[in-house]
């Protein structure tokens, strides 16, 4: 179940997915490899018995029976392990308790050496295998609290990366382990940014991806570094939307660049189109704090380019979500310049998300688009184009998405679109009185 999910955050999913499941099949085939070498005692053919279980539900879908199924198992294997290390460790204390009657103590030394240096083995494999089941469980909440909006989840994520996962992943040993684990603690703190007043937690987003990007170098992890740019943009154009100014905004048109230059169409042309469309949305923010149009036409371009890969065949609704950013780029651009070109090409990008973004499929993203398609006809007529018919159609599409945004109890916009309705009827009166 993947409710609102953006494109690119739908096929992440869904590949993770298909990434678990073929992993799961080869833990399976792994594990029925080792209980077939172990010798025939009762326990392990009760283990034998209790995967075919499994595995025949995992293959019928029942994945709840499959996960229930693995719980013998496991108890039963920890429980022997426990046995066999404490029967072990008897052994070396047996061991040296005889070397030490005998008065050798050089013997007794080395036997107390070997121990130490087995179970310093040890527990360098348990504090891999800890961090593992640490970076699953922050995985496993982090994904709960990105689906269904679930704060809790997510702080319980950052505190486990933070506290849990960073300390078994030191830098000096594991670098990229290090990096990988700092670049899950910004996307975490970038969700739970968005849900958030304040900049704290993007501010500290930012800084764990610029710690990634300590490690995962461009010359080491290519595609790596890519993504993390990627993700530093998202940090810092989220973290402009709260502040005022322009530096936030230039430093995320650079990561955004940066990405592009390992992120190429040639490459992975989707994740390019995506870099792209982030890249127009930074652009055009930009444009609008800046004077002069070049941020707005380069914001236009980077539509452009997205829409060459996001095409409505392959990918509709992403396709269609384009088309109204490109619509608000020209509509913005439109109006520091005569002439109503721009504000035609604007209405077209707007008619075009249309047909994708349906009232029935997505209704608030649906009387979004009316409205900045009202907007549109607005200033049309306020160009001196069709003025009292344009008018008037910008009357109708704010009615219609003020229908939508009652029944949705959206009340921030439902004042908002209030507002603008009440502009274009002045307007439209003035224009009939006029007459």
């Amino acid at each position: 179940e993947f409710p609102d999910l953006g494109f690119e955050e739908l096929t992440s999913r869904v590949t993770e997915l298909a990434g678990d499941a073929a992993d799961l099949r080869r833990n399976l085939e792994n594990l029925e490899t080792e209980l077939a070498s172990l010798r025939e005692t009762a326990e392990v053919l009760d283990a034998r018995t209790a995967l075919a279980e499994a595995q025949a539900m995992f293959d019928q879908g029942d994945l709840a029976s499959a996960e229930a199924a693995f719980l013998p198992i496991a108890q039963e294997s920890l429980a022997r392990q426990d046995e066999s290390r404490r029967a072990w460790l008897d052994a070396v204390d047996a061991q040296a308790t005889i070397a030490r009657l005998r008065q050798d103590f050089r013997s007794e030394a080395a036997i107390r050496r070997a121990a130490r240096l087995q179970l310093t083995d040890i527990r360098r494999a348990l504090d891999h295998e800890i961090l593992l089941q640490v970076i699953g469980e922050a995985e496993a909440l982090y994904t709960f609290g990105d689906m269904k909006g679930d704060n809790t989840a997510l702080i319980k994520a950052i505190e486990l990366y933070k506290n849990d996962a960073l300390p078994l992943a030191p830098r000096q040993t594991v670098p990229l382990q290090w990096a990988m684990t700092q670049m899950n603690l910004g996307n975490a703190l970038l969700t739970l940014g968005e849900m958030v007043c304040g900049t704290a937690r993007f501010e500290d987003a930012v800084t764990a991806y610029q710690n990634a990007l300590e490690e995962l170098t461009r010359d080491r992890v290519p595609l790596q570094w890519a993504m993390t740019q990627m993700n530093l943009g998202s940090a810092l154009s989220t973290l402009a939307e709260r502040e005022s100014g322009t530096a936030r905004l230039e430093q995320a048109v650079t990561a955004y660049q940066n990405a592009l230059e390992e992120r190429t169409r040639d490459r992975v042309p989707l994740d390019w189109a995506m870099t792209q469309m982030n890249l127009g949305n930074a652009l055009l923010t930009l444009g609008k704090r800046e004077s002069g149009t070049a941020r707005l036409e380069q914001a236009v371009t980077a539509y452009q380019n997205a829409l060459e890969e996001l095409t409505r065949d392959r990918v509709p609704l992403q396709w269609a979500t384009t088309q109204m950013n490109l619509g608000g780029a020209l509509s913005t651009l439109a109006v520091t310049e005569s002439g109503t070109t721009r504000l035609e090409q604007a209405v077209t990008a707007y008619q075009n998300a249309l047909e994708e973004l349906t009232r029935d499929r997505v209704p608030l993203q649906w009387a979004m688009t009316q409205g900045n398609l009202a907007a549109v006809y607005y200033t049309l007529a306020d160009k001196g184009e069709n003025p009292a018919a344009n008018l008037r159609q910008a009357i109708d599409l704010t009615d219609a998405a003020l229908e939508v945004y009652a029944a949705a109890g959206a009340d921030y916009y439902i004042d908002l679109f209030r507002q603008n309705r009440a502009i274009f009827q002045t307007k439209l009166d003035a224009l009939d009185g006029g007459d």
